[in-house]
């Protein structure tokens, strides 16, 4: 397996992790919070896949499907649309609110898709090319690739366990 191919099976299992999250929820569960600063469900997911399509639409030098495919719009949420939840507020956090997961999974799906059709035209050379000299040392394309998989899996099992706590109750 090539790089190119890791990476897309390593999204595909960041996928198959949200749709385990997500699927079939309603949205008192998707919405629901463990306790007043907890994270949602809808604001995990939401999160993650926000960070995902910023990132990757950066390095890829494309549009971010939230702001071009009409997402921002469908969610209406009462914050800047260029906001990808870093840093927000226990009050901004309970303002991402979904009617359904079919939603949260279609945003999803539609970053996963411009993220595969990224990846896979990669080869190893083009994982060393940096794409942040903000940091020290500057950042790859390779760890920032990496470093979106670490954080979409991360916030994917949050939204697991938030779902595993609310079915138990």
């Amino acid at each position: 397996m090539n790089s190119a191919g890791m990476l897309a099976e390593a999204f595909d299992r960041v996928r198959e992790a949200v749709h385990a999250a997500v699927d079939g929820l309603p949205a008192d569960d998707l919405n629901a919070r463990l306790d007043d600063d907890a994270n949602s469900i809808s604001w995990l997911v939401w999160h993650l896949t926000r960070v995902q399509d910023d990132h990757i639409a950066d390095v890829a030098g494309t549009g971010q499907v939230w702001l071009t495919k009409g997402w921002a719009d469908r969610f209406k949420l009462p914050f800047d649309d260029v906001a990808t939840g870093y840093g927000q507020s226990s009050e901004e956090v309970a303002a991402v609110r979904v009617d359904s997961a079919d939603l949260l999974l279609g945003y999803y799906d539609a970053v996963h898709e411009q993220t595969l059709g990224f990846v896979r035209g990669l080869d190893g050379r083009a994982l060393d090319r940096i794409v942040d000299e903000a940091w020290s040392p500057p950042v790859t394309l390779g760890a920032r690739l990496i470093s979106v998989i670490a954080e979409d899996l991360q916030h994917a099992g949050q939204a697991a366990f938030v779902r595993g706590v609310r079915e138990r109750a």
